[in-house]
């Protein structure tokens, strides 16, 4: 229930004649001044269960910085950043004259060992066939053998050349993946680069999960649940898998969390902070009014009311959001007091 408490502030200036025979009249008393009248509001808990929340990172299940196996120029940017694209299609070009003059190489070495193998081995077997009629010695069918088989060598070797320059002229052109969406861009047209440079990067908006790291005291807890509310920007979603990593950080005392979001929810994409809730037990929340919040450059405060009137601005840490209530998590205790209006409040602090 609210209450009201009137602060009056009764100053009264006394001005005393001089008795000494300077006679003079006595100045009127100022009228008395009244400070705004302060509604206050308690704090309260909320009957909600209690929840843990954390501050986590969107990310995407696919994503991938794409670099250069190549050295080459860009030459064209056929997808650029924002784009969507779907497998296998084409995000940047390379120049890759030397890449296509050593596949061409490869080719026409591979036909002239094709041709030679082709010949070796019509040479074998009318070597076999003559020797089968005993008209030759045995080494002419060996001779023939061993030239068949060094052709047949060479055109193997040729084939992997072939395939292997295919390989890096393929280089020269950048292709998605997977189906998804560009995300950045790290050259520019005309740009010369180098094997191992990153070039863009990409990600599936489609599949997205939250990544957040909760205290070591709290892991099993959190394993045991196995389900998480995830307070996004649009609404809050609840997870569609949750995995916790079987080791924690030396360091932090902390272990990873992995939240997967289902697909399409809501419109989130990877980079966002978001609040990822555990509903593990305890007492509720506490609630106040969000218009009983005063924001004084980077500090969130509200006015608490003692019992005998005094008004203090005290700092808080805010949570979630309820309507027209806010949760805080740190600086209040249920039970206290606090001003429904800071700017009355504040006029009441100045007006002392």
């Amino acid at each position: 229930m609210n209450s009201r408490i009137p602060r009056t502030l009764g100053s009264a200036l006394l001005a005393a004649t001089l008795a000494a025979g300077c006679g003079g009249d006595t100045p009127s008393p100022p009228p008395a001044r009244t400070l705004p009248e302060l509604e206050t509001v308690p704090v309260i808990a909320s009957d909600a269960p209690g929840e843990r929340l954390f501050d986590g990172l969107v990310e995407a299940l696919e994503q991938a910085t794409l670099t250069a196996q190549t050295s080459g120029r860009i030459v064209a940017i056929e997808h650029d950043v924002d784009a969507s694209v779907r497998r296998g299609e084409l995000i940047l070009r390379l120049s890759g004259v030397e890449q296509r003059a050593g596949r061409d190489a490869a080719r026409q070495v591979l036909a002239e060992a094709e041709a030679r193998a082709t010949e070796a081995a019509a040479s074998y077997e009318r070597a076999r066939n003559v020797y089968e009629r005993q008209l030759v010695p045995r080494a002419e069918l060996d001779r023939a053998t061993a030239e068949n088989e060094a052709a047949r060598a060479r055109l193997a070797a040729a084939r992997a050349a072939l395939s292997a320059a295919k390989e890096a002229f393929g280089y020269t052109e950048i292709r998605a993946p997977f189906a998804g969406r560009v995300t950045r861009r790290f050259v520019e047209v005309g740009e010369s680069v180098s094997p191992g440079q990153p070039l863009a990067a990409m990600a599936s908006p489609g599949r997205l999960r939250v990544s957040l790291d909760v205290p070591q005291a709290i892991a099993e807890d959190v394993r045991r649940l196995g389900e998480a509310t995830v307070h996004l920007p649009a609404g809050t979603v609840s997870s569609r898998a949750l995995t916790v990593f079987p080791a924690a950080s030396a360091a932090a005392g902390t272990v990873r969390v992995w939240i997967d979001l289902p697909e399409g929810a809501a419109e989130i994409y990877p980079g966002v902070r978001v609040k990822a809730g555990f509903a593990l037990g305890g007492t509720g929340a506490l609630r106040i009014p969000a218009s009983a919040v005063a924001t004084r450059s980077e500090v969130t405060a509200v006015y608490v009311v003692a019992d005998g009137g005094a008004v203090t601005l005290r700092q808080v840490r805010l949570g979630r959001r309820f309507g027209g209530e806010v949760e805080v998590l740190a600086g209040l205790r249920a039970g206290e007091r606090i001003a429904a209006d800071p700017v009355g409040a504040t006029l009441a602090l100045g007006s002392r």
